[in-house]
């Protein structure tokens, strides 16, 4: 038995990596026939080095073929505090996957004619301002409907609009979405918004007379015979549940608790495991949950400001392109759980990684687009290499700040007020890799948003790198220092 009390991120890493090797083929599904041995291997050792080098406690991996799986397994710890081994069977959050769910039950909806795509949603919802009259059913759907973010820290603070412990009816909180600002006119542009799909669920309820939750339940998880899938609940029992985590200050810690209804609004509070998702993944293959046609709407980016693409979002869906492969996925986070599921629909394959820590230190795409690749090699993402820095002299400003900050030595001039706190220190301290310091950063990227510029750097050894991002204002100051995964470590 392993009985440790977590301290701090050291400790952590060192408990993951010895119950990682107590317990790494717990509960295992194995197609030989499509992954050889020698195949499978590799993708437990790549695994297990990423619960090291991001501090993951567990990780539940399935890896499936036309819709069955040819492996599905767990890695690590579901339970730090009971020492309890994450299997193929252990249950945790979906974070935002959940919201292909979501569409799905609006897309059904569509079907049966009881909800149009075109519909304006003050149709659905009478009390709300005019300026929710020209947004439609099928803006929720795809982030085009210019609503604003209900989820800020500043929002869901105590005593806040949208106060994260306390239980909300759905109309109060229907009543303090409306009095969010319009952040652009529906359909001119598009922002990512869990706003859209909490609205979404409280008009399914309003459609059929069933919670969100009871409506998935009765079309989808029972249908499909998806089990272990239902809407989060601290109260209920639910067997195989798995702990969340989030890394403070370089201390392994509980999940922070919230009220009843954040955990059951339909922008992503659905548990699952990945003996579940098969059967979701299946199900996409044919009509049984919907006909081919509803299927493909929601997988075409939806079109915004008069333009069209191939990649983008769609309803419930990202759609992106992989060498030259179609793949349709999304990634999640809630309560000290990440999830990513990528459907490779050119190659009939689907990987999807769950994990039981927060998205601050844990990159599940990563993981789903390194084992793609192992999986299938014409998936396999090129590295990122060195660009020309041709604004060397922020570079280095940036990196002898961040190193002073690191190192203890104070806040130099050149930063923004409120730059950052002890906390944000301690935290990026404890996710850098060892001998950080000895080679300067590889530029890899630099973008604009807004006004601001972003630069993201490679920084570390080989094999053990991070990504260095830090975000600049039109003045030149520092907004911002971040440290995260690079998926690159493959």
């Amino acid at each position: 038995m392993i009985v440790q009390i977590i301290s701090n991120y050291q400790e952590v890493t060192l408990l993951l990596t010895l119950a990682a090797s107590l317990i790494m083929s717990s509960v295992a599904t194995y197609d030989p026939a499509h992954i050889d041995a020698d195949k499978n291997k590799s993708i437990d050792r790549y695994v297990n080095a990423e619960m090291e080098r991001q501090g993951i406690p567990g990780v539940a991996l399935g890896i499936y073929k036309n819709g069955s799986i040819v492996l599905a397994k767990g890695y690590g710890l579901a339970n730090v505090e009971n020492n309890v081994p994450m299997t193929a069977d252990s249950v945790l959050q979906s974070g935002s996957v959940g919201k292909s769910f979501t569409a799905t039950a609006i897309m059904m909806l569509v079907e049966q004619g009881k909800v149009g795509l075109d519909d304006s949603i003050a149709d659905y919802f009478p009390e709300a301002p005019d300026s929710w009259k020209q947004i439609k059913v099928a803006n929720l759907l795809s982030h085009t409907s210019g609503l604003a973010a209900y989820d800020t820290p500043a929002l869901q603070k105590p005593d806040g609009l949208f106060d994260i412990r306390r239980d909300f009816s759905e109309d109060e909180l229907v009543a303090a979405i409306a009095k969010l600002p319009i952040d652009f006119q529906a359909g001119e542009n598009w922002s990512y918004e869990n706003t859209n799909f909490v609205l979404l669920g409280v008009l399914i309820h309003r459609v059929t007379g069933q919670p969100y939750g009871d409506f998935l339940q009765q079309h989808i998880f029972s249908p499909l015979g998806m089990k272990s899938s239902r809407i989060i609940s601290d109260l209920d029992i639910v067997p195989n549940r798995s702990a969340g985590y989030e890394i403070v200050a370089g201390a392994l810690k509980n999940q922070a608790w919230v009220s009843p209804t954040f955990n059951s609004t339909a922008d992503g509070t659905i548990y699952f495991t990945i003996r579940d998702i098969e059967r979701w993944d299946r199900a996409l293959y044919g009509e049984s949950l919907l006909k081919a046609h509803s299927l493909q709407q929601m997988w075409t980016p939806y079109p915004y400001g008069g333009k069209t693409s191939t990649e983008g979002y769609g309803f419930g869906w990202e759609i992106h392109d992989v060498n030259g492969h179609r793949v349709i996925e999304h990634d999640g986070a809630w309560q000290g759980f990440t999830t990513s599921f990528s459907r490779y629909v050119d190659d009939q394959l689907t990987v999807v990684v769950l994990t039981n820590l927060d998205s601050d230190h844990s990159n599940p795409a990563a993981i789903v687009r390194a084992v793609a690749g192992m999986v299938e090699p014409a998936l396999t993402v090129a590295p990122r290499v060195a660009i020309p820095d041709d604004e060397a002299d922020l570079s280095a400003k940036a990196w002898a700040t961040f190193q002073m900050l690191i190192k203890g030595e104070g806040k130099p001039a050149g930063v923004s007020s409120g730059f950052l706190s002890g906390l944000d220190v301690e935290d990026l301290r404890q996710s850098l890799p060892d001998e950080w310091s000895e080679n300067r950063p590889e530029l890899i990227a630099r973008a604009t948003a807004g006004a601001d510029t972003l630069s993201t750097y490679k920084i570390g050894k080989s094999n053990n790198k991070r990504l260095f991002e830090v975000r600049n204002n039109s003045a030149g100051e520092i907004m911002s220092f971040g440290v995260s995964h690079d998926p690159d470590n493959r």
